[in-house]
């Protein structure tokens, strides 16, 4: 059997910054092995089903991982994106965050970018304070959904004669011998030696990468498991702040439980998607580069911290968006109005709202029945301050999809290059818990790469 220099886990965009280092130096032998498929074969899946109306396929595994199918959003700020000031000084991430973005530059993002002048951002900040909301200052070039896999397929070009890519290579164990990385084995036996691997499995491998630390005895740290709604509004009632700002990041601390609450992948003029993991729907949003709805939509996600002896998270979000399923058919649609009253919502009530949902396939029902109690009241008070930021939002023709969940909660131990306990496996990306976005996740990516390069010289 062949043997490389490095095998990277995963084909999103921390495994395809990871390989873009190599690609950059001559003679490093490099394999990708990802679980999902092709670029346009996952495009034409999506369509497929679409056009014949069946269940979507998974948008989370093949080339482009799920930044493919995301709405595109380059967070330029530091603060924004994941945890990776945890391993760099804020000088280090700002240079290799501006190092990944000329890239995304290169191989076709737009140049425009969004945020406030000083002055303004601090005007829209009072704002938010005064309403007991804390503004996250950002920077976001908007790539747009129907952009990304243009962009994501660019990449694939530049690498596509320097390193070896294989799909429908699912990843079942990685091989180690006396606390040293010697390769991975696939679901169909195959087996891959390399001298580095780098595991890059994005948020939909997060439970596999959390089963592969546990075989191996890395110890693991817990990040907040974030469980909650996609909201749908009028796009004109946000429409003063995302015309600057594009996506306000907002956090709330509620004043009930002290839970931290925030707003997620706002989506100016966009729709609201399904998506699919293990079986399992879950719903989030795209907006569009050239194409527009009528609605603005965005998550509110409650951040919970679970302490000893529990240590399941991913599968504590698994059992909240199963029992939505379980209820809804796949995702539940619900107007503000009818939770309000402690009733379900039905087509009759649904069509005689003022805001459209874009989930066609929704199923109307009780948000009450999915989410523990303590979600739902962080929610509402959330959605109340919201409203006194932006008039309109705290209405009772306001549409609640559930559930809406990031399985990306452990965050095995690493080094400051992001290396594991074990000599030379490298964990990357939102599968590993250090980012959250497309842009801290490329830079993951790079920053293993970058000692891995050392290593060989």
């Amino acid at each position: 059997m062949k043997k490389y220099d490095v095998i990277i886990v995963g084909a999103g965009p921390s495994g395809i910054f990871t390989a873009l280092e190599f690609a950059k130096r001559d003679k490093v032998d490099v394999l990708i092995l990802d679980k999902g498929r092709s670029l346009n074969d996952r495009l034409d899946s999506v369509r497929a089903s679409a056009l014949n109306n069946r269940s979507v396929p998974s948008r989370l595994f093949g080339w482009g991982g799920a930044g493919a199918f995301s709405d595109g959003k380059l967070n330029l700020s530091p603060e924004v994106g994941g945890f990776l000031d945890r391993y760099l000084d804020d000088r280090s991430l700002i240079k290799l965050i501006k190092y990944v973005d000329k890239s995304y530059l290169d191989h076709g993002a737009t140049t425009k970018v969004y945020g406030a002048d000083d002055e303004t951002f601090s005007k829209i900040k009072g704002e938010a304070a005064r309403c007991n909301l804390k503004l996250i200052e950002t920077r976001i070039r908007h790539m747009g959904t129907d952009k990304c896999p243009d962009i994501l397929e660019n990449f694939r070009e530049t690498l596509k004669e320097k390193v070896e890519i294989k799909f429908d290579a699912s990843v079942s164990d990685v091989i180690v011998k006396d606390s040293r990385v010697k390769g991975v084995k696939t679901e169909k036996g195959n087996r891959y030696y390399a001298d580095f691997v780098v595991l890059a499995p994005g948020r939909g491998g997060a439970e596999w990468l959390d089963k592969q630390t546990k075989k191996l005895g890395i110890r693991s740290h817990m990040n907040p498991v974030d469980i909650g709604v996609r909201v749908e509004v009028p796009a004109i009632t946000l429409s003063h702040i995302t015309d600057i700002i594009y996506e306000p990041k907002l956090l709330y601390r509620s004043k009930y439980f002290d839970d931290k609450i925030r707003t997620f992948c706002m989506n100016p003029y966009g729709e609201v998607v399904a998506e699919v993991l293990d079986g399992i729907y879950t719903v989030n949003g795209h907006s569009y580069s050239d194409k527009r709805s009528d609605n603005t939509n965005f998550a509110l996600l409650v951040s919970t911290t679970f302490t000893k002896p529990f240590n399941e998270p991913v599968s504590y979000g698994k059992y909240i968006a199963r029992l939505a399923n379980f209820l809804g058919d796949g995702v539940i649609v619900q107007r503000l109005g009818d939770l309000l009253k402690g009733r379900r919502s039905t087509d009759d009530r649904i069509k005689k709202g003022i805001v459209i949902p874009t989930l066609k396939d929704a199923t109307p029902g009780d948000l009450s029945f999915v989410l523990p109690y303590r979600y739902l009241v962080d929610i509402l008070e959330m959605i109340e301050s919201l409203d006194r930021f932006a008039p309109g939002i705290n209405s009772g023709h306001t549409l609640l999809y559930g559930v809406e969940v990031k399985f990306y909660s452990l965050r095995p131990c690493l080094s400051k290059s992001l290396e594991t306990e074990i000599t030379n496996l490298f964990a990357v990306g939102d599968g590993a818990g250090v980012s959250r976005g497309l842009v801290q996740a490329s830079v993951s990516g790079v920053i293993a790469a970058k000692e891995i390069l050392k290593r060989i010289k």
